[in-house]
């Protein structure tokens, strides 16, 4: 019999590890390829403890178990893992590392897999549980997968081409490109095992991970331009064989940690240790390859959009931004009957989306969240959680659509009548909307990383004294994921991962400043926006601002027109005139004079 309970699971898992003769285990929501959002094969930790959010890790002991989240996941972890069998903490405030120094017995092996850590991590995992007198080990094999009786198989669907009429380029410059950088360096090869770098380089996706079109699969570059991709042969199709050409070889998927003990030894090579699992780096070494640490070198070039990649951006955002127009106005005339609840909303938005043409995906879980449920910033419905829209209330919705020429990601928060929003609700909402304008408005010298950008968008909810505890901006690819570094507006410190990398021309990137009350309501405006070049009368150097790609109303009920300055009236006013003169052709009948009449100036 199937173990269906989560207590049932931990058991056995416990088991596993006394067997073994381990006194403990850390388990990632990660796979090999340190992505984002993993296939249903390496759900692990929501396997374990029922946990549905995107980040996260636990450490389980004898007799103790932690699991660690962030701000995003304060509440939805509490309502979704026991706290009977898990303690609750909050990073980066608690350290998995001291939990488990401080819970566990001197002399104690506490394992962790390396094909789902970096070496970072485990490197210093292992220096912190030393100075408590324990030792951090390779498991050998995961224990978790031994005792998931039915873990699904990964994914055997087929890679396919990604047309250079989308892409802008061909594989075979991008690989040219590599080689260069490589030769330069005086590498011989690369490691890339981020699964969107690998779709890039190649101009293929694949349909392995919800949300995201990519292929499992691992590259191996060369520095004489040559490219060995570890993938299941089966799910290589003979177009795709075709037009890569003899210069990528295509090698078993399962040869890829003997390849990389075998085929390097005496050889430099690149390995990027934010992007790749520690095993990857132990492989290489234990075949007498010498690794270098080096960024993926497609990161950055895949974060900078080409002019081709930038006219389907606007393209999907165009067709995007309609099938969100007439999802609100449905939402306007049903939402306040009782009609609508969080789940039907979601699927209401779906079918708008498919209506509009070629929707491969979403590029994420709709994030459909009704009064207290929309204070969890990554909230997720289902059956047990769904909410009703109820009238007078608060609703955000955090959504996105994966199109052949483009990946879109927009949230918008409504007011769901029939009264008037309370002046609390009014004050934060036009507090985030402040914050929104003052980020898209800004003009900042080359040079300038997202950290320095942050605290434009906070500034007035700080003078209020309230903040938010995510982001505010995440770089988003082409046809690729949604979440794309190595560009990112947050604060800087506290480990968040690249708040200092340098803004370019070219990259895109999500302006998402948001308010949440638990118990209460949510609110966050979210467009996409891009980095382009700006010229200034006597300007001393080269400066950058914002083009912005998202175009739906912002519900203007929410607003508190006296907390707005003459300057963010006039861009509201701008903004939704370019929003009624580029969705009005697209829509018609009650749609379009809901459009009308949602962009009418403040």
């Amino acid at each position: 019999m199937l173990m269906q309970t989560h207590e049932a699971r931990l058991d056995a898992l416990r088991k596993e590890l006394k067997r073994r003769e381990l006194d403990g285990f850390v388990v990632p929501i990660s796979d090999e390829y340190m992505s984002e959002y993993v296939g249903a094969y390496a759900q692990r930790l929501l396997w374990l403890t029922g946990f549905e959010g995107s980040a996260g890790s636990a450490a389980l002991l004898a007799d103790k178990a932690a699991i660690f989240v962030d701000g995003r996941y304060t509440g939805q972890v509490r309502a979704q893992v026991d706290g009977k069998l898990w303690e609750y903490k909050s990073v980066p405030a608690d350290s998995m590392a001291e939990w488990i120094g401080q819970n566990a017995a001197k002399g104690a092996k506490i394992a962790y897999d390396p094909w789902l850590h970096t070496r970072g991590w485990a490197q210093a995992a292992a220096r912190t549980l030393a100075e408590y007198g324990v030792e951090l080990v390779e498991a050998q094999g995961n224990p978790l997968d031994v005792v998931w009786e039915d873990q699904p198989a990964p994914s055997d669907a087929p890679a396919f081409l990604q047309d250079e009429s989308l892409a802008g380029q061909s594989s075979a410059e991008k690989r040219a490109a590599i080689a260069e950088w490589l030769k330069a360096k005086n590498y011989d090869a690369t490691v890339i095992s981020a699964l969107d770098s690998v779709a890039w380089l190649l101009n293929i996706r694949g349909s392995d991970v919800s949300h995201t079109p990519v292929a499992l699969s691992y590259i191996v570059a060369n520095a004489d331009g040559t490219v060995d991709w570890f993938i299941a042969p089966d799910k290589v199709p003979d177009d795709v064989v075709h037009k890569l050409g003899n210069a990528v070889r295509i090698r078993p998927r399962d040869s890829f940690e003997t390849a990389l003990k075998s085929d390097y030894s005496g050889k430099l090579i690149a390995v990027d240790p934010d992007r790749t699992v520690a095993a990857v780096f132990q492989a290489l070494e234990a075949g007498g390859a010498q690794t270098v640490k080096a960024m993926d070198p497609a990161v950055l070039p895949k974060a900078i959009k080409n002019d081709v990649e930038m006219a389907g951006q606007r393209a999907s955002q165009k067709r995007d931004g309609a099938a969100v127009s007439r999802f609100l106005h449905w939402l306007s005339v049903e939402a306040p009957k009782g009609n609508v609840d969080e789940l039907s909303a979601a699927a209401k938005l779906h079918d708008c989306r498919k209506a509009c043409g070629d929707l491969r995906d979403l590029s994420f879980d709709t994030i459909s969240g009704s009064g207290p449920n929309g204070a969890n910033p990554h909230y997720r419905v289902n059956e047990e959680t769904n909410r009703q829209l109820e009238p007078n209330s608060v609703y955000l919705v955090d959504s996105g659509g994966q199109y052949p020429d483009g990946t879109t990601d927009i949230t918008r928060t409504v007011w769901v009548g029939p009264g008037e929003p309370p002046a609390e609700v009014k004050d934060r909402f036009t507090r985030v909307l402040k914050g929104h304008i003052a980020l898209d408005r800004q003009v900042f010298p080359a040079g300038t990383n997202g950290g320095q950008l942050d605290t434009l968008a906070r500034q007035f909810l700080w003078m209020a004294g309230v903040d938010y505890g995510h982001g505010t901006g995440h770089g988003v690819g082409s046809f690729l994921a949604v979440h794309e570094g190595p560009q990112r507006i947050g604060k800087s410190g506290g480990g968040q991962a690249g708040t200092d990398q340098v803004l370019f021309e070219g990259m895109i990137l999500s302006n998402e400043p948001g308010y949440y009350k638990p118990g209460a309501f949510g609110i966050r405006i979210e467009n996409l926006i891009r980095i382009e070049q700006r010229q200034i009368d006597g300007m001393e150097g080269t400066y950058f601002g914002f083009e912005t790609l998202t175009f739906v109303p912002i519900d203007k009920t929410l607003v508190d027109r006296a907390l707005l300055t003459a300057e963010e009236l006039e861009w509201w006013n701008n903004y939704h005139s370019k929003v009624r003169n580029l969705l009005a052709p697209e829509l018609e009948g009650d749609a379009l004079a809901w459009l009308e009449e949602a962009c009418q100036p403040l």
